[in-house]
């Protein structure tokens, strides 16, 4: 069975690595830290919550085995851990009503742009991984997902049989794999 970076660690995690633990804070720290802002609009109260949610999750790391997603699960979770917290707060307000109420949602010009900048790394270097590819490989591909033709039609536009353009796509995605699993690769598709 292979596990993504994040699954590793939080298996690890689960198991009581202390490293895999810090791991996994370094990592979604931030970005939970980001997304808890937007909802409180309240620093202090955020960094307060997440703190107090990874302790809750070190202390309960015994019942978290299951977690197929570690991303999602860690959203979720955090988004109810902030809404229990302000709710105290403010018990008149309603979740729906709490989140509405929210001004502070909002997105800067300068979120925007780095999302812009992201994506224009992601494509170039998509970009360069499928011109690596053979003139067979990227042929295919072209076909199956940017003319949206099935295997049984590529056959035919190749003039190749139906398990020649299968073996064509596979052999193209091991390579593409192979070659997104550089370590600097691999930090610009996924920073």
């Amino acid at each position: 069975m292979e596990f993504s970076p994040e699954k590793s660690l939080w298996f690890l995690f689960v198991k009581g690595d202390l490293n895999a633990f810090s791991g996994l804070f370094k990592h979604f720290y931030p970005m939970l830290h980001n997304y808890g802002v937007k909802i409180s609009g309240n620093k202090e109260l955020t960094e307060d919550c997440l703190q107090n949610f990874f302790v809750y999750l070190f202390e309960n790391k015994n019942r978290l085995e299951n977690v197929l997603n570690v991303k999602s699960y860690l959203y979720i979770s955090f988004r109810r851990y902030l809404f229990k917290h302000i709710k105290k707060e403010k018990k008149h307000l309603s979740y729906d009503d709490l989140f509405e109420s929210n001004k502070d949602f909002v997105f800067s010009v300068e979120e925007i742009h780095i999302q812009q900048e992201i994506f224009l790394i992601k494509n170039k270097a998509l970009t360069t991984l499928i011109n690596s590819l053979s003139t067979r490989e990227r042929e295919a591909i072209y076909l199956k997902y940017y003319s949206l033709l099935t295997t049984k039609e590529i056959s035919e536009v190749m003039n190749i049989t139906y398990q020649s353009v299968q073996n064509t796509l596979q052999k193209a995605f091991v390579k593409l794999r192979d070659k997104s699993e550089s370590k600097a690769l691999q930090h610009i598709l996924n920073p």
